[in-house]
């Protein structure tokens, strides 16, 4: 299968061997071959080091786990001008099931913010309309943090966090190009692209599977805001997809584990029973 370089990490319980563009570490073994493969799409900016504290709640129950995070240049400014740019390591995520022969095993992705929603909107595209992976046992998806609307205030404090660390003149530099980008977009672009290119909240709420899904988010998020993470729930749950909503009313961005690994990582794992078994 394709081995075009991916800067992803998996962690596979029973092997202890090296692929192409992974970094690999060994988990627990808890039960057999029904414990599925998670797949971690991480938000604009995130470290893989931030998100191998998601990947040890899966890793340490026996399950193979992938973590990606989409470069954040192609999150901020390629798909908020209607460029696809993350439609080619959607593929190259979902082609690693079969690289590492674990195709044949169930499926969670984990999905953080709207970085790893845009991500994840066109692996589930993948799954539907092409026939390589229309055969992949999906269990679910956990959206942590996601999916929002276009909002731009949002979108400028997401992206400023990502930026913190460089220097402030480019920074301010890099933030004025974002507003301007997405101004233009709209203004000018966006009226003659929406039908070819349907924004990421609207195929998400659209979207096609009926695997069980769960929101986690908070009203005190000042990125992604919870009205519309609740009008996703309810236009899911009108689609007749099986759906549960958990708010944790005072934790910031991507900062629910932080806040509450314990009940976090339970409300994983039982959604992961659920879906799998066992």
């Amino acid at each position: 299968m394709g081995s075009t370089y991916l800067d992803y990490t998996i962690e596979i319980p029973e092997l202890n061997a090296q692929g192409g563009g992974s970094s690999l570490d060994l988990g627990s073994i808890e039960s057999g071959q029904n414990q599925p493969v998670v797949i971690l799409l991480g938000w604009g900016g995130c470290s893989d080091k931030n998100l191998s504290k998601y990947s040890a709640i899966y890793a340490n129950r026996g399950c193979t786990v992938i973590r990606y995070t989409a470069p954040w240049p192609s999150v901020f400014f390629s798909e908020s001008l209607g460029i696809p740019a993350l439609r080619t390591p959607a593929k190259k995520l979902l082609e690693l099931l079969f690289d590492y022969e674990i195709e044949k095993k169930p499926v969670l992705f984990h999905v953080f913010s709207n970085g790893g929603a845009m991500l994840y909107r066109y692996i589930a595209e993948l799954i539907h309309s092409h026939r390589q992976f229309s055969h992949l046992q999906v269990a679910g998806t956990i959206f942590d943090s996601a999916p929002g609307r276009q909002n731009l205030p949002g979108a400028v404090r997401a992206l400023s966090s990502v930026l913190a660390p460089r220097n402030a003149a480019l920074r301010l530099l890099l933030l004025c190009a974002f507003v301007v980008v997405v101004a233009v977009f709209r203004i000018l672009l966006y009226p003659a692209t929406r039908y070819v290119h349907a924004s990421h909240y609207d195929a998400l709420r659209a979207e096609a599977s009926r695997w069980p899904e769960l929101y986690l988010y908070s009203k005190a998020d000042r990125i992604i805001l919870a009205g519309d993470v609740e009008a996703m729930v309810r236009a899911r749950l009108d689609r007749r997809v099986l759906v549960r909503a958990v708010d944790f009313t005072s934790s910031a961005h991507v900062q629910h584990f932080r806040e509450y690994p314990t009940y976090y990582a339970s409300l994983c794992l039982s959604f992961m029973r659920d879906c799998v078994g066992g």
